[in-house]
């Protein structure tokens, strides 16, 4: 008996662990590439994310860039720029303008809430933007996975 609880409670241990640790991609267009940045809200460039509703995009890391915006202060989101319905190419760069990520490619008309990651006409059925968490502690702000 007391062997099946010392199983049972590692099997327990075992599938408990890591899901919180990371954000999961299932989409098969993207790789999950490896960020880690450490912003310095002072610092002239990164200015905007003091103020609501703005955002900054980082070329540096991401497979086309990360967009990080400000939703209230204490919330901020960061997503990648690669277009999530698209193997990544030519045209797959997302611009921003407002809290809208739209993709330029000819063939579809891809439009993403930055805020969400959402596809804005059909949710349910296109895959979202891929999410980076983000921490603020101080006047640092941390985009990592």
């Amino acid at each position: 008996m007391f062997k099946k609880l010392i199983v049972l409670g590692f099997i327990i241990v075992i599938f408990s662990c890591g899901k919180n640790d990371r954000l999961v991609n299932n989409n098969p267009n993207l790789i999950t590439p490896l960020v880690n940045l450490t912003l310095n809200l002072n610092l002239p460039e990164y200015v905007p994310l003091q103020f609501p509703g703005n955002h900054i995009i980082v070329t540096q890391q991401g497979i086309k860039g990360i967009v990080i915006y400000n939703v209230n202060n204490t919330q901020f989101t960061a997503f990648e720029l690669s277009d999530p319905n698209h193997t990544p190419n030519n045209c797959s760069k997302m611009a921003v303008e407002g809290i809208i990520a739209s993709c330029p490619c000819e063939d579809d008309d891809n439009k993403y809430d930055i805020i969400t990651g959402q596809h804005k006409t059909q949710p349910d059925t296109m895959y979202p933007m891929l999410r980076f968490r983000v921490e603020l502690n101080g006047d640092i702000l941390r985009v990592f996975n």
